[in-house]
């Protein structure tokens, strides 16, 4: 399938996508605040650069795109133009990741994932809820967490039910 945009019109159309400061951090940022969490965002001496630290707790927290970073859930598919490259971009990215994750844990740091599928989608979960998870793991001993979409949670529970 051919692109419906030239090089150039897609080339200024994946640029302008935001890395910082997007529609679910901001939101997630509100709702811990108003939660009483005080945070620095983006810290460049950081591996990473976590999209909030909370010092007090030695917490970063990541909240990423599942196209960009890979996440595989229902608003992730590979692209059918240009497979090579998006393949070794996004797989780039999860390795990264994986790396930048490591990093913060060897330095004292513990790591949350939010992935933007828990914030929008048809498996989301209620913005309360996902505050409320965010700071219960903000306030817990657990090093490294992610928090899944109500799907993969229900897929989750499902598997630990029939493991028993």
């Amino acid at each position: 399938m051919n692109d419906v945009h030239t090089t150039e019109q897609r080339s200024r159309n994946m640029s302008a996508i935001r890395h910082q400061n997007t529609k679910p951090e901001l939101l997630i940022r509100s709702e811990l605040h108003k939660r009483g969490f005080r945070f620095r965002i983006h810290r460049k001496d950081l591996p990473g650069k976590p999209d909030m630290v909370l010092p007090k707790y030695n917490a970063a927290i990541f909240v990423n795109g599942c196209f960009w970073h890979g996440h595989e859930c229902a608003l992730f598919h590979w692209p059918k133009t240009r497979e090579d490259f998006w393949r070794k971009k996004i797989s780039g990215n999860v390795v990264r990741d994986s790396k930048n994750s490591g990093a913060l844990l060897a330095k004292g740091y513990r790591v949350l994932t939010v992935w933007e599928c828990v914030i929008k989608g048809k498996y989301k979960l209620h913005v309360n809820e996902l505050a409320d998870r965010i700071a219960d793991w903000i306030r817990s001993d657990s090093a490294h967490d992610e928090i899944p979409s109500s799907k993969d949670e229900a897929q989750y529970q499902n598997e630990q039910s029939t493991a028993i």
